[in-house]
């Protein structure tokens, strides 16, 4: 009987290592083709993982909550009805395996002309090496750090840490958190421990205001002809394309042409340089059942039109909300969408989405008594209004530049034509 090796799968291109959250099996089962393993969790996503074979689990190589590098066997399935090609998978411990099959040569890191013949005796996982690289860490240096992995393996946090001692400025933003204030908790006060995902948005909401100063700007945009077309349009529009408009999509298509005409909203800031984004990316903010949030991303959105769009953001949103993303869909993000007017509020200011440099908040929508011009003299009239919010990165966005680019999707919303074809 032939022996399959069950790796640690790459769930995305910047995705170098995931920590196993659940085992479905346990050493000793009989397994099917596409019966769920494990779990895995990401700093992006979490992913159930099926068999690609049938057979029986004989070793599960990395426990739960493991963090294990991409590529890594994590366990092994003896697979009936097939000859034997080679002797049964040898006993090792999980950091010998590692060690034989993962050798770090000083090349990899910084200063090789002085330690080109030396040899670790430890794992670093891909991600660990990049930032060793980035950062000028010496192999030497690298062995100093004692690691809070298992087999004492340096992780993605010990290195950081190590970098914000050193004094060493990391290109990669390190989250500082500042020794909290003391809080007093009464008897009948309920203590309640953060979650993975909800540590990961935590951290990443500080480290964005940490790195880039927040300016929020806010237009009040009359969007009566665009409420008074999906009222009209929305039964129609579900019987004809399968699926339900809301104002969503129409939100998201004036950004995306919004970002065509303004272009450096659509980049990113790479210590001194601007990078300038091809792609114009929507992620759209969802509220997951658990609370946290996700932003799933529309890919090319400025290459879509309005049945494209809302066909895409169901799919993410149904997919969002019965945890079924894919990594991929929540990667590549140029700008952020959140929909504050779902939960009936009028305004917001949002935090941007790191690394991109704008995040638009679009409020409730709400009939207000409006002065409106016309050729016999101003009349008051109720007229559909809702606020936009646009928070910027003040390092390469001027008030200037986001307060045009606000005015913009504003602009394109009012004009919006009422007799627009579905």
């Amino acid at each position: 009987m032939a022996n399959f090796n069950i790796l640690m799968p790459k769930l995305g291109e910047s995705i170098q290592e995931g920590t196993i959250t659940k085992w479905f099996v346990k050493e000793g089962d009989t397994v099917e083709e596409d019966d769920m393993l494990f779990e895995v969790a990401t700093d992006k996503v979490d992913s159930e993982i099926p068999s690609p074979v049938d057979g029986v689990i004989t070793k599960i190589v990395f426990s739960e909550d493991s963090l294990v590098p991409v590529g890594e066997i994590l366990a092994i399935i003896k697979m009936d009805g097939e000859d034997d090609t080679e002797d049964s998978v040898s006993e090792v411990t999980t950091n010998e395996k590692l060690v034989a099959s993962n050798e770090i040569k000083s090349e990899t890191f910084a200063n090789p002309v002085n330690e080109s013949r030396k040899l670790s005796n430890r794992f670093y996982s891909p991600l660990v090496k990049t930032i060793a690289n980035e950062e000028n860490i010496s192999l030497d240096e690298l062995e100093t750090i004692k690691g809070s992995g298992a087999n004492g393996r340096v992780q993605k946090k010990d290195i950081l840490e190590f970098i914000n001692n050193r004094g060493v400025k990391s290109t990669s933003p390190v989250v500082e958190r500042k020794s909290p204030m003391p809080v007093s908790i009464g008897s009948e006060d309920q203590i309640m421990e953060m979650g993975r995902v909800r540590k990961l948005i935590a951290d990443h909401m500080v480290m964005s205001k940490q790195v880039a100063p927040h300016v929020t700007s806010v237009v009040e945009a009359d969007v009566t002809e665009l409420v008074l077309w999906r009222n009209r349009n929305k039964d129609l529009f579900q019987q004809k394309h399968g699926d339900k408009i809301t104002f969503m999509p129409i939100f998201t298509e004036a950004v995306a042409t919004a970002l065509t005409e303004f272009p450096l909203v659509n980049s990113s800031v790479d210590g001194d340089k601007i990078i300038i984004k091809k792609d114009i990316n929507v992620g759209i903010a969802v509220a997951k059942p658990d609370g946290n949030l996700i932003v799933p991303v529309i890919k090319n959105t400025e290459q879509r039109n309005l049945v494209g769009i809302t066909k895409e953001l169901n799919r993410l949103a149904n997919a969002a909300r019965n945890n079924k993303l894919n990594p991929v869909d929540i990667e590549g993000g140029t700008f952020t969408i959140t929909n504050f007017g779902s939960f009936r509020n009028i305004i917001g200011t949002p935090i941007i989405n790191q690394p991109q440099v704008a995040i638009l908040a679009t409020g409730s929508i709400e009939k207000k008594p409006a002065v409106l011009e016309t050729p016999t003299g101003d009349v008051i009239a109720i007229r559909h209004k809702m606020f936009l919010s646009l928070s910027y990165d003040h390092r390469i966005v001027d008030g200037a530049l986001g307060g045009a680019f606000l005015r913009r999707i504003a602009d394109i919303l009012e004009e919006f034509d009422i007799n627009r074809s579905i």
